[in-house]
């Protein structure tokens, strides 16, 4: 397979020949695996401190009062310390202790990571993500891009090489999360755009990190989350010449594994 090459004025030149991992076959159910693997494994334990709901001085009355035998305060006849007392224990709370993690196997994830690779380079795939996109895929720009470090500098590259379309349609689909999470810190649901993948960050992840829906990643830190958000893959990604020949290292390296 080979690639065109875009320079900084959005213009196509030459043509190079793409990796090999970009012939992978396409796994949904592999990547759906290591992408629910990856949130399972970063997902902080919580739970009730163990005496929850048990710090009182309830006593149960015993028999011969008429009333129920539960526990209830010394001061009066409230129940408490128990699940169905108002203020009482819960009956069965999550555990901090549980295991919450998924396992899955290296070559698993590694087969996972290469077919949403191959997934980028899909058009098909892409488009159904709802990314907007009018060049051939996949999106290959030149290593000067890797030395820009203002964000008025990739935004003027976005928009002569077609990609400021979907940068836009992920600050409009911003919407405001249903539920009570808007009122724990994540009011807003934001949608994922451009993913920009670079051999070495020269600058370029911070002056791209404020664009709406854009994330930035090396060769070296690429997982099947960022590919495939929400286990979908074909996410529209932006290659540098330098991540490919990266890439094209690490699948070998890979191999003699």
């Amino acid at each position: 397979m080979k690639a065109n090459v875009m320079d900084l004025s959005g213009n196509a030149g030459r043509q190079i020949d793409l990796p090999l991992v970009f012939e992978e076959e396409y796994r949904p159910d592999i990547i759906k695996r290591a992408v629910l693997a990856a949130q399972a494994n970063r997902l902080q334990p919580y739970g009730p401190h163990f005496y929850a709901g048990m710090n009182t001085s309830a006593q149960s009355w015993g028999p011969g009062h008429g009333v129920s035998r539960v526990p209830r305060l010394k001061n009066g006849r409230k129940a408490a310390g128990i699940p169905m007392a108002v203020g009482g224990r819960r009956s069965h709370p999550p555990s901090p202790n549980a295991d919450r993690t998924e396992k899955i196997n290296t070559k698993e994830r590694r087969k996972a990571i290469r077919s949403a690779i191959a997934a980028t380079a899909s058009a098909e795939l892409v488009a159904a993500r709802g990314h907007k996109f009018s060049r051939e895929l996949p999106l290959v720009a030149e290593n000067d891009l890797e030395a820009l470090n203002k964000t008025s500098d990739v935004r003027k590259f976005l928009v002569a090489s077609g990609l400021w379309d979907d940068i836009l349609r992920a600050k409009l689909g911003r919407k405001v999360r249903a539920g009570k999470g808007k009122l724990r810190g994540r009011k807003y649901r934001s949608r994922k755009s451009l993913l920009i993948v670079a051999a070495n960050d020269r600058g370029l992840g911070k002056a791209s990190r404020n664009l709406a829906g854009v994330d930035f990643v090396t060769v070296d830190r690429l997982n099947a989350e960022l590919l495939a958000p929400g286990t979908k893959a074909g996410r529209l990604t932006l290659w540098t010449e330098a991540s490919l020949e990266r890439l094209s290292e690490k699948s070998a390296e890979e191999a003699k594994q």
